[in-house]
């Protein structure tokens, strides 16, 4: 699978196995989308005990509402909290838009680290930048204040991608179907030189992007991310030794298990998700 250009890249080697004594991190996404995440944070913090939880039941959510995502993002992070996480990185774009806000103010001690567009570095010379994200991401207050900060007169192209993360999610990345879709979005951006990844998924299908605009710079935050995440555990207390990776699920654990090993985190056991939800939000799109 051919990988995205992180910034920031971090280093370190996977480790698997029990009796790691890192920070506890929590870590949540849609789907099987946030393990890009996790892999930039095994890579750069070896020693850390790093739990993900894959919410692909309810994927996708940038195409939920607001309300809908804040429920599941607080139902995820409760159940991390409950195993332990010291720390929790919401690596969902859509999640971060319409969530993490209230979920700093909720839990005022734990540290949150979000995952945003990567549009500082996309706009740093003439190049002619395409952003590509769920349509939630975009219509959110949180992308908006992000281009107005950055963006300046240079504003990027704006594609909207309804329907990509669920077909990653549920047809697999390299699917015919996904192929399509991809395609069939891209094809607006013929011209762009860089393209910011708005969704951890869509690391997932670059050969794909690339396939249809040719090879193009293609910009994901995850190693921004797993530095951020860095700096902000280092000075948590040192939790008792644990295992390296666990994972939960409540939906196709053999993708999950296929997509973790396509981001070089080996073979991974994947546990049952059950989490205590909040009263029934609205499933509206």
């Amino acid at each position: 699978m051919a990988r995205a250009h992180r910034q920031d890249p971090g280093d370190g080697r996977l480790r698997h196995g029990a009796g790691v004594d890192g920070s506890r991190i929590g870590v949540f996404d849609s789907g099987v989308g946030g393990l890009t995440v996790l892999a930039a944070l095994r890579r750069r913090l070896p020693a850390a005990q790093l739990l993900y939880a894959a919410d692909s039941a309810h994927a996708p959510y940038g195409e939920r509402s607001a309300d809908y995502v804040l429920a599941r993002s607080r139902a995820l992070t409760r159940f991390l909290l409950e195993q332990g996480a010291q720390a929790v990185v919401v690596a969902c774009n859509t999640a971060t838009a319409l969530a993490i806000d209230a979920l700093r103010r909720e839990w005022p001690a734990v540290p949150f680290v979000g995952i945003e567009p990567a549009l500082k570095p996309a706009l740093v010379d003439t190049a002619s930048v395409a952003v590509m994200a769920t349509p939630a991401t975009l219509a959110s207050a949180r992308f908006r204040a992000l281009l107005a900060a950055h963006g300046g007169a240079r504003a990027p192209r704006l594609q909207p991608c309804p329907g990509l993360a669920d077909a990653i999610e549920t047809a697999g990345a390299n699917a015919p179907r996904t192929r399509e879709l991809v395609a069939e979005l891209c094809a607006p951006l013929r011209g762009c030189t860089r393209i910011v990844l708005g969704c951890t998924h869509y690391p997932l299908v670059a050969d794909a992007i690339r396939a249809t605009l040719g090879e193009v710079e293609l910009l994901d935050p995850a190693d921004a991310v797993a530095a951020q995440t860095a700096r902000v555990t280092a000075a948590l207390a040192t939790p008792a030794p644990g295992p390296a990776l666990r994972c939960w699920s409540n939906g196709d654990v053999r993708r999950l298990q296929r997509v973790a090993r396509d981001c070089a985190l080996g073979d991974v056991v994947v546990e049952p998700l059950r989490t205590t939800p909040d009263p029934a939000p609205s499933a509206a799109h």
